[in-house]
């Protein structure tokens, strides 16, 4: 029989911390500190600081610059293409339970704010860069 005085120990490491568990966030978000929450603020923060998405908020700034119709059509359709990849592999097939464990010790969070921030980019590069409608022909 276990000893009273080791219940105690017993039930603490039954429990789940982030600092104990950290395996999926250590692999996931190696960076992470145990103990602190993600957000919606901070997987916006996380996503839009990767270099796909430092690289096409540089074109898209080149595109509205040079205010590029078919620039703005390429960096629209490449916005799309992280999208996908980033809801993809937040959702998409998770056998070892990974991800799902991440978000149970809280370092990772939900991605709702980088697709609207997203769409908001697009709209208004293809807004901004459409043809003006003073086109003449002669």
């Amino acid at each position: 029989m276990i000893a009273h005085h080791l219940w105690p120990a017993m039930l603490g490491l039954l429990l789940p911390v982030p600092a104990l568990a950290g395996g999926a966030c250590a692999s996931l978000r190696p960076g992470w500190n145990a103990g602190a929450q993600a957000s919606g603020w901070t997987e916006m923060v996380h996503y839009f600081s990767s270099l796909p998405a430092l690289a096409l908020i540089l074109a898209t700034a080149l595109v509205i610059r040079f205010r590029s119709q078919w620039g703005g059509l390429i960096v629209t359709v490449l916005w799309s293409l992280l999208v996908f990849l980033v809801v993809r592999d937040r959702f998409g097939d998770d056998p070892a339970g990974l991800r799902q464990s991440a978000s149970a010790e809280g370092c990772l969070g939900s991605p709702t704010l980088f697709i609207a921030a997203v769409a908001a980019i697009c709209i208004a590069t293809i807004l901004y860069t459409a043809p003006n409608g003073r086109q003449t022909s002669r």
